[in-house]
């Protein structure tokens, strides 16, 4: 279990970046994996979810997470969505005792709180939805609730800028966008580039004029912490777990 020493300082809010330890899960999804999309034994899945429920000291039926596509969708839960299935990679809400959750395995887990108007969001930051605008989008749809806000951002454990390899194709797709781009990348050799996805997703809340903190970890690197897309697929395991990201107001 992580925490940000911003967010900790807020009596009002509970949170938590949770490792994959202290689950039920076996074999590669050993042993909190809270990844309903991975192919791990629902029932295991179920009781991991009942484990993180209730260290959030919330009820089973409280803790909701997003089926996640990796788009730049946001969805503002409110008392007549909350039961609904939520097509989303953002949520944000203003209920309390509701917890948001974000499972990653890689990708950015964001926890966001605004102070100022008592709103709590959470944001599955992968490269295609950091690309596509999502933490924009999430943070402008926390604004537009009120003009006046005082917003903080913990940047959870993902793929470090020393780990996350890519290709050229990949890195020219994002300097076509934006010549600027060129700083979050660093040549590995003529063929591979390496990206540092969580400078790339920090700067872009940085530039929203959100306070941010971080939890430094890299998945890759850390097996026995962290669930990790890529480090599974270079074993050439069958599937992978995720690790789950969590946010209440209350």
């Amino acid at each position: 279990m992580f925490f940000s020493k911003k967010l900790k300082s807020f009596k009002e809010i509970n949170h938590c970046f949770f490792s994959r330890k202290s689950g039920f899960s076996k074999g590669i999804y050993q042993s909190l994996n809270c990844g309903r999309g991975s192919r791990d034994n629902k029932k295991n899945i179920n009781r991991n979810l009942r484990y993180v429920s209730k260290k959030m000291n919330r009820k089973n039926n409280e803790l909701i997470l997003m089926h996640q596509t990796h788009s730049n969708r946001v969805t503002h839960i409110k008392a007549n969505n909350r039961n609904y299935k939520i097509n989303s990679d953002a949520m944000i809400t203003e209920i309390k005792r509701i917890a948001l959750g974000v499972v990653t395995a890689d990708c950015v887990p964001i926890l966001l709180y605004d102070r100022a108007n008592g709103v709590v969001g959470c944001i599955h930051a992968g490269w295609k939805g950091a690309y596509s605008g999502i933490v924009e989008k999430t943070i402008y749809k926390i604004k537009k609730l009120n003009v006046k806000n005082e917003i903080y951002a913990s940047v959870g454990p993902c793929i470090g800028k020393k780990t996350y390899e890519v290709d050229n194709k990949f890195f020219k797709k994002f300097i076509n966008k934006s010549k600027n781009y060129r700083k979050y990348f660093t040549r590995k050799n003529e063929y591979k580039k390496l990206f540092n996805l969580r400078k790339f997703v920090a700067d872009k809340l940085l530039r929203q004029k959100v306070i941010v903190d971080h939890i430094n970890r890299d998945t890759f690197k850390d097996k026995n912490n962290f669930f990790s897309y890529r480090r599974s697929s270079i074993l050439k395991q069958k599937d992978y777990g995720r690790c789950i990201s969590v946010i209440s107001l209350g």
